[in-house]
């Protein structure tokens, strides 16, 4: 999976592009990790727009996101969410723990 990391306004957009499972753990930490510190990020969108599978450990990595986040004060969005990925999201209820544009 490759990741991209875009600032502007107080706003981060982390865009993913391919598989997103437990071998990509730690590009995805490196990726969100400096926007926890950061105090001119104020909200983080993840951008699944390029991602066509996510397995359970995915799940366990935007739930340690949100936690961090959430500690900070930061809202986290999943935006992009289509196909396959979309239906995992539906079933794990995500929609109740993430705002899902």
């Amino acid at each position: 999976m490759q990741t991209n990391v875009k600032q502007e306004s107080g706003m981060a957009t982390i865009s993913l592009v391919g598989r997103f499972d437990f071998n990509t753990h730690r590009d995805f930490r490196a990726a969100y990790e400096p926007l926890v510190t950061d105090e001119a990020c104020r909200a983080i969108t993840v951008d699944f727009a390029g991602v066509d599978y996510l397995d359970s450990s995915a799940l366990g990595m935007l739930l340690m996101l949100r936690d961090k986040m959430g500690g900070c004060g930061k809202d986290v969005v999943l935006s992009g969410v289509q196909g396959n990925v979309k239906q995992v999201l539906e079933i794990a209820n995500f929609s109740k723990l993430f705002r899902i544009a």
